[in-house]
């Protein structure tokens, strides 16, 4: 079988937890911030868990997990 590629947008945007699951940052942090409500800056902050109806998607970009 030949080797499968790893999609290089996908390796740097999500990372895999200790116990398997897949964590990605928050979207809409980086320009017109000033525009954004403090609720939604402060919620958006640091990292969280993908959703499970994308899981399945990113898994065939990242085949070597």
């Amino acid at each position: 079988m030949p080797k499968l590629k790893t999609k290089s947008s996908v390796k740097k945007r999500i990372s895999v937890t200790g116990t398997g699951k897949l964590k990605r940052n928050f979207a809409f942090k980086r320009h017109c911030l000033f525009c954004k409500t403090q609720k939604m800056k402060r919620q958006a902050r640091g990292t969280t868990l993908l959703a499970a109806s994308d899981i399945s998607i990113v898994k065939k970009f990242l085949p070597y997990l």
